[in-house]
C-alpha cells in the first residue's frame, strides 16, 4: 500500500440532486476524507428519472460556506452558447473569490441538450472547439481587471471590466475526450486535462505534447447492498451511461437519451459502472485511473442512498488507497 496517494475527489451531481441536498453532501464528502469536490454544470439532466438540475453558480456560493478545506472544480462549464464567455468568466472571478485558492473553473464544449435551449444554431464539433478556444482567450484578459473590448469571430465584448475577481485567475481544467479537443487543450496550455476513461493514451499524449497540469478523471459507481439492486438501480437513475459513442453530445431531450438507455443490455452497465459493497472493486477501480496516469479521480455515486456510499469509503476504500496527500 502507498503510504501516500494521488486526490480523490467526490462528485456533486447536480442531475440527481437539488442545491441543499448537494450541500449537504459536499459537507459529508469533507468530513469523510475526499480530497475535493466537483459538481455537474447543466441546464438539464440527463433524464427525467434524474429530476434536478439547478443553477451551478448559486449553489457554488453555498459551498463556499459549507466547507473548509475541500478544492472545488466545475465538471464542465460550457462558456459557449448558453452563456457568453465574459458572464463565466465574472461568475468565476466571484467563486474564486468566494473560495480563495480553492476554486478551478472545468470546460468543455458542452452538449445539445444543455447549450441549445435558447434556440441557437447547433454547430458542428469543430466550429464548437474553435469558439471553446476564443472563450478562453476572452476569460483570462477579464480576470486581470484590465479594460477589454475583444471583437472576434464568435464573440464581441465591449469595454467590459471585472471589479470583484480573486488574487490569482482560477485554473483552467480542460475536459478531452477526441485528439481534437487534446491538440486545443495544449494549444491553449490549460492548466490540466479532464477525461472519464481509464486509458492511459490521453495523459500519455497530453504529457508528451507538453501538457503542464494534472490529468483528471472521473468514474461512475453504484454502491448498493447487492451487485443486482445497483444494477438496477444505474439502469433507472444514469441511462445515460450505456449511450454509445458521442450520441450523448447531439441528442435534444432527456427523453431521447432515456429512451436509448431503456433499449441497452445490462452488460453496458456492467462496463460503466462499479456496482456493489464489495471494497476491492472500487479501490481496483480507482487505482486503474491512477495506474494509466491520471492524477486525481472523482468517484460518482448514481442513486438517492449517498450515505452508504459514504460510510464504505470513509471506512474501507480512502483508507486502502493510502494517506491523503499533505495539504
Amino acid at each position: 500500500m502507498p503510504a501516500t496517494r494521488p486526490m480523490i475527489g467526490y462528485h456533486l451531481s447536480s442531475e440527481e440532486h437539488g442545491p441543499r441536498q448537494l450541500v449537504a453532501f459536499a459537507r459529508r464528502a469533507e468530513a469523510a476524507g475526499f480530497d475535493y469536490l466537483q459538481i455537474s454544470d447543466h441546464f438539464h439532466p440527463w433524464a427525467l428519472t434524474q429530476g434536478q438540475s439547478p443553477f451551478v453558480w448559486g449553489v457554488l456560493g453555498a459551498l463556499a460556506e459549507a466547507t473548509q478545506r475541500v478544492p472545488i472544480l466545475t465538471a464542465v462549464t460550457c462558456p459557449t452558447i448558453r452563456i457568453h464567455p465574459a458572464i463565466v468568466a465574472h461568475a468565476a472571478a466571484t467563486a474564486a473569490v468566494q473560495l480563495p485558492g480553492r476554486f478551478m473553473l472545468g470546460v468543455g464544449s458542452g452538449e445539445r441538450l444543455n447549450e441549445a435551449v435558447l434556440g441557437d444554431r447547433w454547430p458542428a464539433s469543430s466550429v464548437r472547439l474553435e469558439m471553446l478556444g476564443e472563450a478562453i482567450e476572452v476569460m483570462p484578459e477579464l480576470w486581470s481587471g484590465r479594460l477589454v473590448t475583444h471583437q472576434g469571430r464568435h464573440y464581441r465584448v465591449e469595454n467590459a471590466r471585472l471589479f470583484t475577481r480573486p488574487e490569482a485567475p482560477p485554473p483552467v481544467i480542460f475536459s478531452a475526450f477526441g485528439p481534437d479537443a487534446l491538440d486545443l487543450a495544449l494549444e491553449i496550455e490549460a492548466d490540466g486535462l479532464m477525461s472519464t476513461k481509464p486509458d492511459d493514451e490521453l495523459p500519455r499524449r497530453y504529457r508528451d505534447g507538453g501538457g503542464r497540469g494534472d490529468v483528471w478523471g472521473m468514474t461512475h459507481v453504484c454502491v448498493a447492498a447487492s451487485a443486482d439492486d445497483a444494477l438496477a438501480i444505474a439502469r433507472r437513475q444514469w441511462p445515460n451511461s450505456a449511450v454509445p459513442g458521442l450520441a450523448n453530445l447531439e441528442l435534444s431531450i432527456p427523453e431521447h437519451i432515456e429512451a436509448i438507455g431503456a433499449a441497452m443490455g445490462d452488460e453496458a452497465f456492467r462496463d460503466a459502472f462499479v456496482l456493489g459493497d464489495e471494497p476491492d472493486a472500487h479501490v481496483e477501480e480507482i487505482r486503474g485511473y491512477l495506474d494509466a496516469g491520471y492524477d486525481h479521480v472523482a468517484v460518482h455515486q448514481v442513486g438517492e442512498d449517498q450515505e452508504t456510499f459514504f460510510d464504505l469509503y470513509e471506512r474501507e476504500v480512502l483508507p486502502s488507497l493510502g494517506s491523503p496527500p499533505a495539504s
